[in-house]
């Protein structure tokens, strides 16, 4: 493939191969750590935007997670793909020079600090406003920048904790339950990347950057919004759940589990014609969901019985387009489901560490620009040498970063 830099114009960091994406020529500095804000950066990395991580002299904390990797967190290489890596210590003045070489040149700034944080360092949007007022200035925070819980530490699962996700996760009568996978820090990174993309289109008009704001409790809430309704005289113990209650879920069959969605009138008749229970689809006691889920003792054991006659995997066969459902899988099996390979989304990355491994390539199609190929996450200042010449003013001597073949 055709060698194409990513930044055109504002430096001599080196390109990436492939084609251009819809963020090509637009350069991010992350200095976020964990999820939220390094993932953000990643899917804008995705689009082909060229992204810089700049990490504390002791990393990322994910470097450090649990991982049964030897040499590199798992989590750190799948949240941080296609970025230069570079060590600042941002408390020693000759690094922050650096940092601020670099917002001169850069489009967008994504951190997580506390909102009280960046303006001792120095990199307060005002501060960097100053320097390039065509900043975008993305924070990610764990409450937002105001209120009594601005300065407090905010991760995933806290959130999830604090605002009823683990509660409605729950069984009746049992206590909460988290949602594993951290769902609330991937959302976020959505919203980072959403927003950024935003105020640069906004920038294209207007010519100057602006702050963006991110924080978990929004990302919690939002996705919540259809339980945040709360309509006037309505009690507070009002039932906000959007289960339906028996019917559509995870069931038990001859061999392994099947998620069942029957909702619809269709679904719902389908699925009994499917399972031999004809007489349950054409029973009026039962052609609503709310009507099924009231009655679900009555049903369930019926369609239990029923599925027990066959796998997992054979029903999802038999009900095929006609019933939404799919077996129970672990996400190794995933690497090589025919449609993820026929979506092109597992791509072979190769690490100076870890060596080989496979992972996800990207997350958006775009038919005109589908943006330069990823490469692997970065060890720990990586590129370091290469980008503080670059800062400096310096004629690079570096490759370009290893692509996957």
């Amino acid at each position: 493939m055709t060698q194409t830099n990513d930044n055109p114009g504002a430096g001599a960091l080196p390109g990436r191969e492939g084609r251009p994406g819809p963020l090509s020529g637009i350069r991010v500095l992350d200095l976020s750590a964990y999820i939220a804000g390094p993932y953000g950066c990643s899917l804008l990395a995705d689009q082909g935007a060229e992204v810089i991580k700049i990490e504390p002299p002791i990393g990322d904390n994910l470097r450090k997670y649990p991982s049964t990797l030897a040499t590199e967190s798992r989590a750190f290489l799948g949240v941080n793909r296609s970025k230069l890596g570079v060590v600042l210590d941002l408390k020693q003045a000759a690094d922050l020079d650096t940092l601020m070489a670099l917002v001169r040149s850069a489009d967008v700034l994504v951190h997580n600090f506390r909102p009280s944080v960046p303006p001792r360092l120095g990199i307060g949007y005002d501060q960097l406003r100053a320097v390039n007022p065509r900043l975008i200035y993305c924070a990610v925070s764990g409450y937002g920048d105001t209120g009594p819980l601005a300065e407090k530490a905010g991760y995933d699962q806290v959130l999830q904790t604090m605002t009823g996700m683990c509660a409605m996760q729950g069984k009746k009568e049992g206590p909460p339950e988290v949602l594993y996978g951290s769902i609330v820090d991937y959302y976020a990174s959505a919203m980072v990347a959403a927003g950024v993309s935003s105020a640069l289109y906004e920038r294209e008009k207007s010519g100057v950057g602006q702050a963006v704001g991110i924080s978990l409790l929004a990302a919690a809430l939002t996705l919540q919004s259809a339980r945040l309704v709360w309509a006037d005289n309505e009690p507070r113990d009002v039932g906000r759940d959007m289960r339906s209650g028996g019917i559509t879920g995870i069931h038990p069959t001859g061999d392994g589990y099947l998620y069942i969605s029957a909702n619809t009138p269709h679904f719902w008749k389908a699925l009994c014609a499917k399972v031999g229970l004809d007489a349950l689809g054409a029973n009026e006691r039962y052609d609503t969901v709310r009507k099924r889920a009231a009655h679900q003792s009555e049903i369930v054991p019926q369609l239990h019985a029923a599925l027990n006659a066959r796998t997992a995997l054979q029903w999802e066969a038999i009900f095929g387009e006609e019933v939404p459902c799919a077996a129970a899988r672990t996400v190794e099996d995933m690497f090589d489901h025919p449609q993820v390979q026929s979506q092109d989304m597992i791509m072979h990355f190769e690490h100076p560490v870890v060596g080989g491994y496979r992972g996800l390539k990207r997350t958006i199609r775009f038919g005109r620009t589908p943006g330069p190929q990823p490469f692997a996450a970065p060890t720990l200042g990586q590129h370091s040498d290469l980008v503080r010449a670059f800062a400096n003013g310096a004629p690079p001597d570096a490759e370009t970063p290893e692509t996957p073949d």
